[in-house]
């Protein structure tokens, strides 16, 4: 029995130390992954990432390199070299954002009723209505009076003289109807998309290669939505006047959008020979600007607005082209690598002046739906 008892002792404490081993090594795997996800997920230096993700080797530190999701999306409340960029572009879309809802709810700036009222009273007095009558505006008022009226041989012009004041109130309010503002909410919805994909495409580059390439190439088609729809606001309210000039040119710069958007998104043009098509795309798009901006100014030389308009163009080009040159030139990091790597490098640069000179275009559009508004054609 003693011996019996001593064997079961020893197979007792045999498996028992394996279970120890077994708990010892699982929990020294647990602790393994634990330090592994931390120095998986820590921020590394410009010479540890893989080569998609190589872009500007004068920010040397703190990227982000093959995170999962999850991390991905949480490092937007932390400290990494793409924070601001992401920011800077967030913020603006919220901007747009908002600047969108309020123009939607703005009441539009329209001539005094009243004092239209008042004139068209003046103007009956002394007009010769017959005269009018290739118009047709003796037969479009005779339509609105009353049928005992309206259905005699004739509308005399007594009739509409002795009304004057009753046709005045019909006539001032279909002149004072506010126009049309698809162009300038297809401005305010390019901008959104634009700065919202930029935002999107700096958090998320950052998870593989393919979703890299998927975000670069949407990155590229809302710069190209802003750049085409930005023409909208200035072509339309400056020549509603000329329906033949105004269809011209918006038909123009749809297409030319388009087809920017359509090489920035198929991967045929995505290939090394295709590197000059795509550069002429975007580089056309915004020299094409030009022509209808001069045009403007040479039909309404005499209106402020289309002056004050066409300040507002210019200060948006300037900061535009600021922006590109800051972007291309990567500067201040190239003078001082490793300085700006969390903020001040030049894509941040780029992006806010890229939300200044949207809003600017923003600024120019309400002048131009006050002008046309008051004014019309």
């Amino acid at each position: 029995m003693d011996r019996n008892e001593g064997n079961c002792e020893e197979k007792q404490s045999f498996f028992g130390s394996k279970e120890n081993q077994r708990a010892g090594s699982s929990l020294k795997e647990i602790k393994g992954k634990r330090l592994w996800k931390k120095v998986k997920y820590q921020l590394v230096e410009y010479n540890s990432l893989p080569g998609y993700l190589k872009d500007n080797e004068y920010i040397l530190g703190y990227y982000r390199s093959e995170w999962p999701l999850r991390q991905i999306l949480l490092s937007v409340f932390t400290i990494h070299n793409e924070t601001l960029n992401v920011w800077t572009h967030l913020i603006g879309f919220f901007l747009f954002l908002s600047l969108t809802i309020y123009t939607a709810m703005m009441v539009p700036k329209m001539p005094d009723l009243h004092r239209l009222r008042e004139e068209l009273k003046t103007s009956l007095t002394s007009m010769d209505l017959r005269s009018l009558s290739n118009w047709h505006i003796v037969e479009l008022l005779s339509n609105c009076l009353p049928e005992r009226l309206s259905h005699s041989n004739h509308t005399d012009a007594c009739v509409l003289l002795s009304m004057k004041e009753d046709v005045a109130n019909i006539i001032a309010p279909l002149m004072v109807r506010p126009i049309t503002r698809w162009p300038f909410f297809a401005f305010l919805g390019g901008a959104m998309f634009c700065l919202l994909s930029s935002s999107t495409c700096h958090l998320l580059s950052c998870h593989s290669e393919r979703l890299s390439y998927i975000m670069l190439r949407l990155d590229y088609a809302g710069i190209a939505a802003l750049i085409s729809t930005s023409f909208y606001p200035p072509v339309y309210y400056s020549f509603m006047c000329y329906p033949v000039l105004c269809s011209l040119y918006i038909g123009f710069i749809t297409l030319l959008g388009l087809a920017t958007i359509l090489a920035s998104l198929l991967p045929v043009f995505q290939t090394p020979e295709y590197r000059s098509f795509r550069a002429a795309l975007f580089f056309g798009m915004g020299v094409s600007g030009i022509a209808p901006v001069l045009h403007k100014l040479i039909l309404f030389w005499h209106q402020p607005e289309a002056l004050h308009t066409t300040g507002y163009e210019i200060l948006m080009g300037t900061l535009y082209g600021i922006g590109a040159l800051v972007y291309a030139k990567r500067v201040p990091e190239r003078w001082r690598p490793g300085k700006f790597d969390i903020a001040g490098h030049s894509h941040q640069l780029f992006h806010i002046l890229v939300v200044a000179a949207a809003y600017t275009h923003y600024r120019a559009g309400l002048i131009y739906l006050q002008w046309r508004d008051v004014q019309g054609c």
